[in-house]
């Protein structure tokens, strides 16, 4: 069989190992005869895959004692409004940096809780992150939130900001576990499975114990944190096979050499597609500011739609998907995701020399 070159934004790929090791047990999951869908949340086979992912992505975060991962449903798009209506008490603002489209849609749902506040933003202009010295947090605030990586705009943060006292919240669907960083300057980050993590279906919150002393006693039961913290995210029937996959790529990253491993292995990726772009002499144009650059989505365009469509059609030709760009936006992206091999990165550079050589 032969496997795409899969550079889709998400769903995006996962590792060929991970798949296989998921089909040897599909049916029968460590010998029990049954696969590990149809067995009960509550039996000890599947609590200790629960505990365990738990613990291995801690352990990849580097964090000390006194963090909680949550596993919960409904992507990042719900944490969007959790996030307030846990965090935002009355007499605070929520604080948010603005960096593309989901810094907004974080944003929008945040209005509609309680008060907000635009610390930075850097939604005109040259798509890039806002400089740290640009942000301005006010002394109310209950919170401080970024948006890691942009996927539609392909910009990363390269550095975080020191918040002090006020907690840092991180929406990190599209580059957790990417790349080194200090996580401990969190209290809470939230990241939908689907990009690095494993397939869609569950959603990632990893919080800082002291975060919540005191929940709103107004909040539905499956809105609040607490409660899946007290239920070691069993309350209700998780979405256990999609769990069971985090697991798989966690032990994963672990086999490769870790977050150092992969962060090298990402760097040396997407160095290879973004020299492509800068040595064509204007033939490809990169569209983040280069010192904002994202190693998960690389965000290009050509000089026309029209040889942008004849691109697609020979990348389609050629066994590439998922190049096209966010429909809000248009032109070109490659999602270089942990799971992307460097033999499809490099693939898609031998692509693009060959486009070039045919129509520059």
């Amino acid at each position: 069989m032969k496997r795409a070159y899969n550079f889709n934004a998400g769903p995006a790929a996962l590792p060929l190992e991970v798949l296989q090791r998921a089909q040897e047990e599909i049916v029968d999951f460590k010998g029990i005869g049954m696969s590990i869908m149809e067995i009960s949340h509550r039996s000890k086979e599947y609590e200790a895959v629960n505990d365990e992912t738990q613990q291995l992505l801690l352990e990849h975060l580097e964090l000390p004692s006194g963090y909680k991962v949550l596993f919960l449903q409904g992507g990042a798009s719900t944490q969007f409004a959790m996030v307030p209506m846990n965090l935002l008490a009355s007499g605070k603002v929520g604080s948010y940096v603005m960096t593309g489209s989901w810094a907004e849609k974080a944003y929008q749902e945040a209005q509609l809780i309680g008060e907000t506040h635009i610390a930075a933003s850097s939604q005109e202009g040259v798509l890039h992150i806002p400089a740290l010295s640009e942000i301005q947090i006010p002394e109310n605030a209950a919170y401080l939130h970024v948006t890691s990586n942009e996927t539609i705009a392909g910009t990363q943060y390269q550095a975080f900001p020191d918040t002090g006292s006020i907690p840092l919240v991180a929406d990190m669907s599209s580059d957790i576990l990417s790349r080194r960083i200090d996580s401990s300057k969190f209290s809470l980050i939230y990241a939908g499975a689907q990009k690095n993590l494993g397939p869609s279906g569950v959603t990632v919150v990893v919080v800082k114990d002291d975060l919540l002393k005191e929940t709103p006693k107004h909040l539905p039961t499956m809105l609040r944190y607490s409660t899946y913290i007290k239920n070691n995210s069993l309350y209700n029937t998780p979405p256990v096979y999609s769990i069971y996959m985090v697991n798989l790529v966690l032990k994963w990253i672990k086999e490769k050499g870790g977050i150092g491993a992969v962060e090298k292995l990402n760097r040396e990726k997407t160095d290879l597609i973004y020299n492509a772009l800068d040595n064509s002499g204007g033939f490809y144009e990169g569209m983040a500011q280069k010192d904002s650059r994202s190693i998960m989505n690389i965000t290009f365009k050509l000089q026309t739609e029209e040889l942008e469509k004849e691109f697609l059609a020979e990348a389609k030709k050629n066994g590439f998907v998922g190049l096209g760009g966010h429909r809000s936006v248009g032109h070109l992206r490659a999602s270089t995701y942990n799971a992307v091999p460097y033999e499809a990165c490099k693939a898609l550079v031998d692509l693009m020399g060959e486009f070039q050589r045919k129509n520059g």
